[in-house]
Protein backbone atom coordinates (compact mmCIF):
# COMPACT_ATOMS: atom_id res chain seq x y z
CA UNK A 1 0.00 0.00 0.00
CA UNK A 2 1.45 3.56 -0.66
CA UNK A 3 2.05 5.13 2.27
CA UNK A 4 -0.13 8.89 3.34
CA UNK A 5 3.65 10.93 2.17
CA UNK A 6 3.34 9.18 -1.44
CA UNK A 7 -0.71 10.47 -1.76
CA UNK A 8 0.05 13.88 -0.78
CA UNK A 9 3.05 14.00 -3.08
CA UNK A 10 1.27 12.51 -5.41
CA UNK A 11 -1.66 14.29 -5.67
CA UNK A 12 0.52 17.82 -5.59
CA UNK A 13 2.10 16.62 -8.53
CA UNK A 14 -0.92 16.08 -10.07
CA UNK A 15 -2.60 19.25 -9.07
CA UNK A 16 0.98 21.58 -10.18
CA UNK A 17 1.42 22.54 -6.34
CA UNK A 18 4.36 20.81 -5.27
CA UNK A 19 7.14 23.11 -5.94
CA UNK A 20 10.52 22.02 -7.87
CA UNK A 21 14.09 22.44 -6.27
CA UNK A 22 16.60 22.07 -8.82
CA UNK A 23 20.46 21.95 -7.68
CA UNK A 24 23.05 22.86 -10.17
CA UNK A 25 21.85 26.11 -12.17
CA UNK A 26 24.13 25.44 -15.57
CA UNK A 27 23.52 24.03 -18.84
CA UNK A 28 20.82 20.55 -17.64
CA UNK A 29 18.93 23.08 -14.44
CA UNK A 30 18.07 25.73 -16.66
CA UNK A 31 16.42 23.79 -19.33
CA UNK A 32 14.92 21.94 -16.65
CA UNK A 33 13.62 24.89 -14.26
CA UNK A 34 11.80 26.61 -18.22
CA UNK A 35 10.25 22.86 -18.62
CA UNK A 36 8.69 23.18 -15.16
CA UNK A 37 7.78 26.67 -14.85
CA UNK A 38 5.89 25.92 -18.91
CA UNK A 39 4.19 23.12 -17.10
CA UNK A 40 2.63 25.17 -14.86
CA UNK A 41 5.15 24.69 -11.79
CA UNK A 42 7.09 26.83 -9.52
CA UNK A 43 10.59 26.17 -8.94
CA UNK A 44 13.47 26.79 -6.78
CA UNK A 45 17.02 27.18 -8.17
CA UNK A 46 20.40 26.13 -6.07
CA UNK A 47 23.86 26.47 -6.61
CA UNK A 48 27.07 27.49 -5.21
CA UNK A 49 27.65 29.68 -7.33
CA UNK A 50 26.61 33.43 -5.96
CA UNK A 51 27.02 34.99 -9.61
CA UNK A 52 25.10 32.60 -11.33
CA UNK A 53 22.31 33.44 -8.48
CA UNK A 54 22.40 37.05 -8.69
CA UNK A 55 22.55 37.09 -12.52
CA UNK A 56 19.04 35.24 -12.34
CA UNK A 57 17.33 36.92 -9.85
CA UNK A 58 18.56 39.92 -12.28
CA UNK A 59 16.21 38.39 -14.85
CA UNK A 60 19.68 38.17 -17.25
CA UNK A 61 20.75 34.60 -18.54
CA UNK A 62 24.40 33.06 -19.44
CA UNK A 63 23.33 30.53 -21.29
CA UNK A 64 22.91 31.51 -24.86
CA UNK A 65 19.45 29.23 -25.35
CA UNK A 66 18.35 30.25 -22.54
CA UNK A 67 16.91 34.02 -23.29
CA UNK A 68 16.97 36.21 -21.09
CA UNK A 69 13.47 37.21 -22.05
CA UNK A 70 12.73 33.64 -20.70
CA UNK A 71 14.49 34.14 -16.93
CA UNK A 72 12.20 37.72 -16.88
CA UNK A 73 9.55 35.78 -17.43
CA UNK A 74 9.98 33.16 -14.45
CA UNK A 75 10.69 36.41 -12.10
CA UNK A 76 7.29 38.18 -13.42
CA UNK A 77 5.13 35.32 -13.18
CA UNK A 78 6.92 34.69 -9.34
CA UNK A 79 7.21 31.33 -10.11
CA UNK A 80 11.21 30.80 -9.87
CA UNK A 81 13.26 31.50 -6.93
CA UNK A 82 17.36 31.19 -7.21
CA UNK A 83 19.07 30.81 -3.95
CA UNK A 84 23.16 29.64 -2.37
CA UNK A 85 21.27 29.08 0.78
CA UNK A 86 21.09 25.18 0.81
CA UNK A 87 18.74 25.05 3.92
CA UNK A 88 15.99 25.40 1.86
CA UNK A 89 15.76 22.58 0.56
CA UNK A 90 13.09 22.20 2.61
CA UNK A 91 10.73 24.28 0.55
CA UNK A 92 11.34 22.16 -2.12
CA UNK A 93 8.78 18.94 -2.77
CA UNK A 94 10.58 17.41 -5.72
CA UNK A 95 14.72 17.98 -5.58
CA UNK A 96 16.27 17.14 -8.61
CA UNK A 97 20.16 16.70 -8.69
CA UNK A 98 21.78 17.83 -11.71
CA UNK A 99 25.84 18.85 -10.58
CA UNK A 100 28.92 17.61 -11.90
CA UNK A 101 29.87 14.27 -11.61
CA UNK A 102 33.73 14.75 -12.89
CA UNK A 103 36.44 11.97 -13.49
CA UNK A 104 40.05 12.25 -10.77
CA UNK A 105 43.63 12.41 -11.93
CA UNK A 106 43.23 8.59 -12.40
CA UNK A 107 40.37 8.65 -14.24
CA UNK A 108 38.13 7.10 -11.56
CA UNK A 109 34.35 8.73 -11.37
CA UNK A 110 34.60 11.76 -8.56
CA UNK A 111 31.49 12.06 -6.74
CA UNK A 112 32.45 14.95 -3.99
CA UNK A 113 29.65 17.33 -5.85
CA UNK A 114 26.97 14.27 -5.51
CA UNK A 115 27.98 13.35 -2.73
CA UNK A 116 28.17 16.87 -0.71
CA UNK A 117 24.73 17.67 -2.29
CA UNK A 118 23.11 14.78 -1.03
CA UNK A 119 24.69 15.64 2.25
CA UNK A 120 23.08 18.58 2.11
CA UNK A 121 19.52 17.31 1.32
CA UNK A 122 19.47 15.08 4.21
CA UNK A 123 20.53 18.43 6.74
CA UNK A 124 16.84 19.51 5.66
CA UNK A 125 15.32 16.22 4.37
CA UNK A 126 11.54 15.69 5.61
CA UNK A 127 8.41 13.43 4.65
CA UNK A 128 7.22 13.92 1.56
CA UNK A 129 10.11 14.78 -0.61
CA UNK A 130 11.40 13.04 -3.59
CA UNK A 131 15.03 13.04 -4.87
CA UNK A 132 15.83 12.81 -8.14
CA UNK A 133 19.39 12.44 -9.30
CA UNK A 134 20.19 13.28 -13.09
CA UNK A 135 23.91 13.66 -12.90
CA UNK A 136 25.52 11.02 -15.18
CA UNK A 137 27.04 8.12 -12.88
CA UNK A 138 27.91 4.35 -13.02
CA UNK A 139 25.17 1.84 -12.41
CA UNK A 140 24.80 1.41 -8.37
CA UNK A 141 25.59 5.94 -7.27
CA UNK A 142 21.87 5.66 -6.31
CA UNK A 143 21.37 3.31 -3.92
CA UNK A 144 24.88 3.17 -3.08
CA UNK A 145 25.79 6.45 -2.33
CA UNK A 146 22.78 8.36 -2.14
CA UNK A 147 20.59 6.28 -0.09
CA UNK A 148 23.10 5.72 3.01
CA UNK A 149 23.38 9.52 3.25
CA UNK A 150 20.04 10.25 3.23
CA UNK A 151 18.83 7.60 5.68
CA UNK A 152 21.34 9.25 8.15
CA UNK A 153 18.31 11.70 8.08
CA UNK A 154 16.64 8.58 9.86
CA UNK A 155 13.89 9.03 7.32
CA UNK A 156 13.13 5.48 5.58
CA UNK A 157 13.28 5.41 1.54
CA UNK A 158 9.87 4.45 0.11
CA UNK A 159 7.87 5.26 2.77
CA UNK A 160 9.43 9.13 4.27
CA UNK A 161 11.07 9.98 1.49
CA UNK A 162 11.28 8.87 -2.35
CA UNK A 163 14.30 8.40 -4.32
CA UNK A 164 14.78 7.55 -8.27
CA UNK A 165 17.27 8.45 -10.91
CA UNK A 166 16.97 10.06 -14.50
CA UNK A 167 19.57 10.91 -16.70
CA UNK A 168 20.14 14.15 -18.24
CA UNK A 169 19.94 13.98 -21.86
CA UNK A 170 20.46 17.52 -23.17
CA UNK A 171 21.64 18.65 -26.23
CA UNK A 172 22.82 22.22 -26.44
CA UNK A 173 22.37 23.73 -29.62
CA UNK A 174 20.00 21.39 -31.06
CA UNK A 175 17.01 23.14 -32.30
CA UNK A 176 14.95 19.78 -32.82
CA UNK A 177 14.96 19.08 -29.13
CA UNK A 178 14.62 20.95 -25.79
CA UNK A 179 14.16 19.64 -22.37
CA UNK A 180 10.85 18.93 -22.52
CA UNK A 181 10.86 17.17 -25.37
CA UNK A 182 13.28 14.78 -25.08
CA UNK A 183 12.54 11.09 -23.94
CA UNK A 184 13.15 11.11 -20.11
CA UNK A 185 14.07 7.41 -18.77
CA UNK A 186 13.30 6.87 -15.02
CA UNK A 187 14.34 4.33 -12.56
CA UNK A 188 12.89 4.19 -8.80
CA UNK A 189 14.51 2.71 -5.82
CA UNK A 190 11.14 0.87 -4.89
CA UNK A 191 7.78 1.00 -6.73
CA UNK A 192 6.24 4.18 -5.55
CA UNK A 193 9.39 6.01 -5.82
CA UNK A 194 8.91 5.01 -9.79
CA UNK A 195 5.21 5.59 -9.84
CA UNK A 196 6.17 9.44 -8.71
CA UNK A 197 8.76 10.26 -10.63
CA UNK A 198 7.22 8.62 -13.74
CA UNK A 199 4.12 11.31 -12.85
CA UNK A 200 6.38 13.90 -12.15
CA UNK A 201 8.01 13.92 -15.50
CA UNK A 202 4.99 13.39 -17.67
CA UNK A 203 3.89 16.58 -16.38
CA UNK A 204 6.79 18.62 -18.26
CA UNK A 205 8.42 15.75 -20.57
CA UNK A 206 6.69 14.55 -23.75
CA UNK A 207 7.70 10.87 -23.14
CA UNK A 208 8.63 9.09 -20.15
CA UNK A 209 10.06 5.82 -20.24
CA UNK A 210 10.51 3.91 -17.08
CA UNK A 211 12.96 1.32 -16.45
CA UNK A 212 12.79 -1.36 -13.62
CA UNK A 213 15.36 0.19 -11.42
CA UNK A 214 17.59 3.09 -10.88
CA UNK A 215 20.54 0.62 -11.68
CA UNK A 216 19.00 0.05 -15.01
CA UNK A 217 18.33 3.96 -15.93
CA UNK A 218 22.35 4.24 -15.16
CA UNK A 219 23.08 2.11 -17.16
CA UNK A 220 21.01 3.62 -20.20
CA UNK A 221 23.44 6.72 -19.70
CA UNK A 222 26.61 5.15 -19.71
CA UNK A 223 25.32 2.85 -22.96
CA UNK A 224 24.39 5.96 -24.76
CA UNK A 225 27.51 7.69 -24.90
CA UNK A 226 30.02 4.71 -24.89
CA UNK A 227 28.33 3.70 -28.19
CA UNK A 228 29.23 7.39 -29.65
CA UNK A 229 32.23 7.19 -28.28
CA UNK A 230 33.33 4.02 -29.49
CA UNK A 231 31.59 5.30 -32.98
CA UNK A 232 33.69 8.14 -33.12
CA UNK A 233 36.53 6.50 -32.05
CA UNK A 234 36.32 4.21 -35.35
CA UNK A 235 36.03 6.99 -37.48
CA UNK A 236 38.71 9.12 -35.56
CA UNK A 237 40.85 5.65 -36.63
CA UNK A 238 40.02 5.14 -39.98
CA UNK A 239 40.91 9.12 -40.61
CA UNK A 240 44.23 8.48 -39.41
CA UNK A 241 44.89 5.38 -41.67
CA UNK A 242 42.55 7.30 -44.85
CA UNK A 243 45.04 9.92 -44.21
CA UNK A 244 48.11 7.91 -44.61
CA UNK A 245 46.60 6.67 -47.82
CA UNK A 246 45.23 9.85 -49.65
CA UNK A 247 41.74 9.01 -49.41
CA UNK A 248 38.72 11.67 -47.53
CA UNK A 249 37.09 10.23 -44.85
CA UNK A 250 34.54 13.22 -44.92
CA UNK A 251 33.74 12.16 -48.66
CA UNK A 252 33.36 7.91 -47.79
CA UNK A 253 31.31 8.91 -45.02
CA UNK A 254 28.96 11.06 -46.93
CA UNK A 255 28.98 8.22 -49.17
CA UNK A 256 28.51 5.38 -46.59
CA UNK A 257 25.40 7.80 -44.90
CA UNK A 258 23.64 7.22 -48.41
CA UNK A 259 23.04 3.90 -47.40
CA UNK A 260 19.45 3.75 -45.85
CA UNK A 261 19.97 1.25 -43.29
CA UNK A 262 22.60 -0.18 -40.82
CA UNK A 263 24.77 2.61 -41.26
CA UNK A 264 24.74 5.73 -39.06
CA UNK A 265 27.32 8.36 -39.90
CA UNK A 266 29.59 9.67 -36.76
CA UNK A 267 32.34 12.17 -37.67
CA UNK A 268 35.97 12.72 -36.56
CA UNK A 269 37.24 15.74 -34.97
CA UNK A 270 40.39 16.91 -32.85
CA UNK A 271 39.63 14.73 -29.73
CA UNK A 272 36.05 14.63 -27.57
CA UNK A 273 34.68 17.11 -25.98
CA UNK A 274 31.45 18.03 -23.63
CA UNK A 275 30.29 16.86 -20.30
CA UNK A 276 29.33 13.01 -21.15
CA UNK A 277 31.18 11.28 -23.98
CA UNK A 278 34.66 11.56 -22.86
CA UNK A 279 33.82 11.23 -18.85
CA UNK A 280 31.02 8.42 -19.16
CA UNK A 281 32.94 5.33 -20.47
CA UNK A 282 35.62 5.59 -18.31
CA UNK A 283 32.69 5.96 -15.36
CA UNK A 284 31.79 1.87 -17.05
CA UNK A 285 34.99 0.60 -17.20
CA UNK A 286 35.84 1.48 -13.17
CA UNK A 287 33.06 -0.58 -12.69
CA UNK A 288 33.97 -3.41 -14.64
CA UNK A 289 37.39 -3.18 -12.75
CA UNK A 290 36.10 -3.40 -9.35
CA UNK A 291 34.18 -6.73 -10.85
CA UNK A 292 37.35 -7.87 -12.20
CA UNK A 293 36.43 -7.89 -15.77
CA UNK A 294 38.42 -6.40 -18.42
CA UNK A 295 36.74 -3.47 -20.83
CA UNK A 296 39.38 -3.45 -23.96
CA UNK A 297 36.86 -2.40 -26.35
CA UNK A 298 35.79 0.88 -24.36
CA UNK A 299 39.37 1.48 -23.17
CA UNK A 300 40.70 1.08 -26.93
CA UNK A 301 38.03 4.01 -28.35
CA UNK A 302 38.99 5.99 -25.00
CA UNK A 303 42.90 5.81 -25.85
CA UNK A 304 41.91 6.51 -29.28
CA UNK A 305 40.14 9.56 -28.85
CA UNK A 306 42.48 11.05 -25.87
CA UNK A 307 44.83 10.58 -28.30
CA UNK A 308 43.52 12.57 -31.41
CA UNK A 309 45.05 16.52 -29.89
CA UNK A 310 48.10 14.79 -30.31
CA UNK A 311 47.76 13.64 -33.89
CA UNK A 312 46.41 17.30 -34.57
CA UNK A 313 49.71 19.25 -33.55
CA UNK A 314 51.38 16.64 -35.75
CA UNK A 315 49.60 17.42 -39.19
CA UNK A 316 49.78 21.01 -37.64
CA UNK A 317 53.64 21.22 -37.62
CA UNK A 318 54.01 19.26 -41.03
CA UNK A 319 51.82 21.39 -42.55
CA UNK A 320 54.27 24.33 -40.89
CA UNK A 321 57.21 23.00 -41.74
CA UNK A 322 56.51 22.57 -45.40
CA UNK A 323 56.35 27.04 -44.96
CA UNK A 324 59.74 26.31 -43.20
CA UNK A 325 58.24 27.35 -40.03
CA UNK A 326 58.26 25.47 -36.69
CA UNK A 327 55.45 25.99 -33.91
CA UNK A 328 57.56 27.49 -31.42
CA UNK A 329 56.98 31.01 -32.32
CA UNK A 330 54.83 30.82 -35.02
CA UNK A 331 51.40 32.61 -34.22
CA UNK A 332 48.39 29.77 -34.04
CA UNK A 333 44.64 30.90 -33.67
CA UNK A 334 42.20 28.41 -32.45
CA UNK A 335 39.19 28.91 -34.42
CA UNK A 336 36.33 27.66 -31.76
CA UNK A 337 36.91 26.69 -28.55
CA UNK A 338 33.56 25.32 -28.09
CA UNK A 339 32.86 21.79 -27.66
CA UNK A 340 30.64 21.67 -30.34
CA UNK A 341 29.24 24.06 -33.11
CA UNK A 342 27.56 26.99 -32.34
CA UNK A 343 26.91 26.81 -28.57
CA UNK A 344 28.71 28.65 -25.95
CA UNK A 345 29.37 25.56 -23.83
CA UNK A 346 33.23 25.11 -23.59
CA UNK A 347 33.09 21.81 -21.02
CA UNK A 348 36.08 19.11 -21.55
CA UNK A 349 36.64 20.81 -24.99
CA UNK A 350 39.55 19.26 -27.16
CA UNK A 351 40.67 23.00 -27.75
CA UNK A 352 41.81 23.50 -24.39
CA UNK A 353 44.13 20.20 -24.43
CA UNK A 354 45.68 21.33 -27.94
CA UNK A 355 46.29 25.14 -26.10
CA UNK A 356 48.21 23.15 -23.85
CA UNK A 357 49.99 21.11 -25.96
CA UNK A 358 51.33 23.97 -28.56
CA UNK A 359 52.09 25.91 -25.77
CA UNK A 360 54.81 23.71 -24.55
CA UNK A 361 55.44 23.39 -27.82
CA UNK A 362 56.36 27.49 -27.76
CA UNK A 363 53.31 28.91 -29.92
CA UNK A 364 52.34 32.22 -29.98
CA UNK A 365 48.69 31.37 -28.90
CA UNK A 366 45.34 33.36 -29.85
CA UNK A 367 41.91 32.36 -30.10
CA UNK A 368 38.80 33.54 -31.97
CA UNK A 369 35.44 32.11 -30.88
CA UNK A 370 32.65 34.57 -31.24
CA UNK A 371 30.28 32.40 -28.83
CA UNK A 372 33.04 32.52 -25.54
CA UNK A 373 34.38 35.93 -25.30
CA UNK A 374 36.71 35.24 -22.49
CA UNK A 375 38.29 31.91 -21.34
CA UNK A 376 36.63 30.45 -18.59
CA UNK A 377 38.96 28.46 -15.97
CA UNK A 378 38.95 24.83 -16.98
CA UNK A 379 38.89 21.78 -13.93
CA UNK A 380 40.71 19.54 -16.60
CA UNK A 381 43.18 22.04 -18.03
CA UNK A 382 45.84 24.51 -17.60
CA UNK A 383 43.83 27.78 -19.63
CA UNK A 384 45.78 30.74 -20.55
CA UNK A 385 44.01 34.37 -19.90
CA UNK A 386 42.99 34.80 -23.33
CA UNK A 387 40.12 37.03 -25.25
CA UNK A 388 38.37 36.14 -28.02
CA UNK A 389 39.46 37.99 -31.41
CA UNK A 390 37.45 38.86 -34.00
CA UNK A 391 37.94 37.01 -37.32
CA UNK A 392 39.00 40.55 -38.96
CA UNK A 393 41.37 40.10 -42.51
CA UNK A 394 43.63 42.06 -40.32
CA UNK A 395 43.58 39.39 -37.12
CA UNK A 396 43.34 36.49 -39.66
CA UNK A 397 46.46 37.13 -42.03
CA UNK A 398 48.54 38.12 -39.04
CA UNK A 399 48.39 34.43 -38.23
CA UNK A 400 51.05 31.92 -39.38
CA UNK A 401 47.99 29.09 -39.32
CA UNK A 402 44.71 28.71 -38.44
CA UNK A 403 43.64 25.79 -36.76
CA UNK A 404 39.87 24.96 -37.31
CA UNK A 405 39.23 23.45 -33.94
CA UNK A 406 35.00 24.11 -33.97
CA UNK A 407 33.11 24.92 -37.15
CA UNK A 408 30.66 27.87 -35.73
CA UNK A 409 28.19 28.50 -38.69
CA UNK A 410 29.42 32.55 -37.41
CA UNK A 411 32.87 32.03 -39.60
CA UNK A 412 32.64 33.03 -42.85
CA UNK A 413 35.56 30.41 -44.37
CA UNK A 414 35.79 31.87 -47.62
CA UNK A 415 36.89 35.07 -46.18
CA UNK A 416 39.15 32.86 -43.56
CA UNK A 417 40.54 30.89 -46.57
CA UNK A 418 41.02 34.57 -48.31
CA UNK A 419 43.48 35.65 -46.15
CA UNK A 420 45.36 33.41 -44.24
CA UNK A 421 48.28 32.33 -44.98
CA UNK A 422 47.71 28.56 -43.93
CA UNK A 423 44.41 26.23 -42.56
CA UNK A 424 44.65 23.53 -40.35
CA UNK A 425 40.74 22.13 -40.62
CA UNK A 426 39.98 19.52 -38.20
CA UNK A 427 36.41 19.47 -38.40
CA UNK A 428 35.89 19.62 -42.62
CA UNK A 429 34.73 23.06 -41.92
CA UNK A 430 35.68 24.21 -45.54
CA UNK A 431 34.90 21.98 -47.57
CA UNK A 432 32.45 24.33 -49.70
CA UNK A 433 35.87 26.91 -49.89
CA UNK A 434 37.16 26.62 -53.89
CA UNK A 435 39.15 29.09 -53.98
CA UNK A 436 42.84 29.13 -52.06
CA UNK A 437 42.14 25.04 -51.19
CA UNK A 438 45.99 25.24 -51.76
CA UNK A 439 46.77 26.63 -48.18
CA UNK A 440 43.87 23.60 -46.57
CA UNK A 441 45.64 20.87 -44.61
CA UNK A 442 43.02 18.26 -43.05
CA UNK A 443 43.73 16.78 -39.83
Amino acid sequence: MPSDHCDLLLKSIQDKSCNVGIIGLGYVGLPLIDAYIKAGFSAIGFDVDQKKVDSLLSGNSYIAHIEHTTIAGWLEQKRFDATIDMSRLSEADVILICVPTPLSDSRDPDLKYVEMTTQAIAKSLRPGQMIVLESTTYPGTTKDVLLPILQESGLTAGEDFFLAYSPEREDPGNPDFTAGTIPKVVGGLEPDSLKLATLFYEQAITQVVPVNSCEAAEACKILENTYRSVNIAMVNELKVLFQKIGINIWEVIDAAKTKPFGFQAFYPGPGLGGHCIPIDPFYLSWVARKHEMPTKFIELAGEINTSMPLYVVHRLAEALNQLGKPIRGSKIGIFGVAYKKDVDDPRESPSFKLMELLSERGADLSYCDPHIPKLPKMRSFDVPELEHCPATAEYVSSLDCVLISTDHSAFDWDQIVKNAKLIVDTRNATKAVTEGREKIHMA
